[in-house]
């Protein structure tokens, strides 16, 4: 069958889609990503065939033409915003607020669709492709998908905040007005196709969280692990060779100096306070960001980028930022975290793993290197830490690997298709 992917141009993102796009791939089905033309060569460096289409915004320009100049987005940066809010504290949002987040939600994914709507259906149209496969930040593949009978698919890649704030909102709609749905539906009947709720997260729904840590909702999910993939990397030398002191990971992802100002925790002073202690720390810190250390302890190793996959299983404790492809770089291995979470989903999915005892849980607006450290000697000498990380690792390892799952997505294309 054909499978088509749509992706926002930003890397993590398209990092979360990249195995399962490879299983399908590896089953015999023709896989294509489609994005804006600037993002083709992040496409085809996964070794994925790219389709550019429209023209580009990017992520940065993208989040200009909506209002969100740099003060605006470091001050939305901290945790869920409206209308995900609500997964925190159901009760915290009326309709007046929920309906204005939905708007809000709408008008940002008009910019994103404007910019290659047209474009993809005439693709899909001449293309056929039999399953579109989206993330939450491109409706548009769910539009395309209508406009040409294809089967449309809803891929995750973190807590499913979409989903269980669209069902909160129309649980207290009562007939009111729904932003969202006009939205997706004016698109839908421009190409010829009417709007249908599935149209807002999926047919089915692609998820690659453990249920543990997961939050679901009144839907069809098929559940696999997320294999770390991180683009081109090479595994250094000393990655190679076994670790002579228990190895300690201090990463706090990407996105903070890819799209924001910076970490939101103070990287020397964590450094200083495990200076002392009898540990390999391994600190994945960016260039700009090392420049503005004034010493690194005799104990830690800088790197501007490591591979996670080959770290996590060489490390007995890991300091992250719970983002979605951190945290399930490190889970599978039984790898205890201490995390320091902050944007987006991010606070959840540490708070979940703590819960469960296979971490620890800090507020990074009052991390210091004292509780840092504090906690990382409690990972490193609790055995019970260790204990509930496996037993999570035991729950991602039973899962249905992307390969395993692909029978079960070409039978729901099947069923879900409307072209024959």
């Amino acid at each position: 069958m054909r499978v088509l992917f749509t992706v926002s141009p930003g890397t993590t993102v398209f990092n979360s889609m990249v195995p399962l796009a490879w299983a399908l791939r590896t089953a015999g089905h023709d896989v294509r990503v489609a994005s804006q033309p600037a993002f083709a060569d992040e496409i085809t460096q996964a070794g994925l065939t790219a389709v550019p289409l429209g023209r580009d915004l990017g992520i940065p320009r993208l989040l200009l033409a909506m209002g969100m100049d740099s003060a605006t987005l470091e001050e939305a940066r901290r945790g869920l915003p409206d209308p995900y809010a609500v997964l925190d504290d159901p009760g915290s949002t009326d309709w007046d607020r929920a309906h204005r987040a939905f708007t809000e939600v709408a008008e940002g994914a008009r910019f994103e669709t404007f910019a290659i709507m047209s474009a993809l259906v005439e693709f899909v149209r001449d293309w056929e492709p039999d399953l579109v496969v989206w993330e939450p930040f491109t409706p548009a593949g769910a539009i395309a998908a209508k406009a040409c009978g294809a089967a449309h698919a809803r891929l995750l890649y973190g807590v499913d905040v979409y989903a269980f704030a669209r069902q909160h909102f129309l649980s207290i709609r009562n007939g009111r007005n729904d932003p969202l749905a006009d939205w997706l539906g004016g698109y839908a009947r421009k190409y010829g196709a009417e709007f249908s709720e599935d149209m807002t997260v999926g047919q089915f729904t692609i998820d690659q969280i453990p249920a543990s840590l997961q939050t679901e909702s009144d839907l069809h999910y098929l559940r696999t692990p997320y294999i770390p993939y991180g683009g081109a990397a090479v595994v250094p030398r000393w990655l190679q060779l076994p670790p002579e002191r228990p190895r300690v990971a201090l990463t706090m992802g990407l996105s903070a100096t890819g799209y924001f100002s910076g970490y939101t925790v103070n990287v020397q002073d964590i450094l200083d306070s495990l200076a002392d202690l009898d540990i390999e720390l391994v600190a994945t810190v960016a260039e700009a960001e090392q420049a503005k250390l004034a010493r690194i302890p005799d104990n830690a190793r800088l790197v501007p980028y490591v591979a996670l996959h080959a770290l996590a299983p060489t490390c007995t404790a890991a300091i992250t930022h719970a983002g979605f492809g951190t945290l399930t770089a490190f889970a599978p291995y039984g790898v205890p975290q201490l995390t320091l979470p902050f944007h987006f989903d991010e606070p959840t999915l540490g708070h979940r793993l703590a819960a469960q005892g296979a971490g620890l849980n800090l507020d990074p607006t009052q991390v210091t290197g004292a509780n840092v450290r504090e906690g990382v000697l409690r990972l490193l000498n609790e055995p019970s830490f260790t204990t509930a990380a496996r037993r999570l690792q035991t729950e991602i390892r039973a899962l249905p690997s992307p390969n395993d799952l692909v029978p079960e997505i070409e039978a729901l294309t099947a069923k879900h298709r409307t072209r024959s």
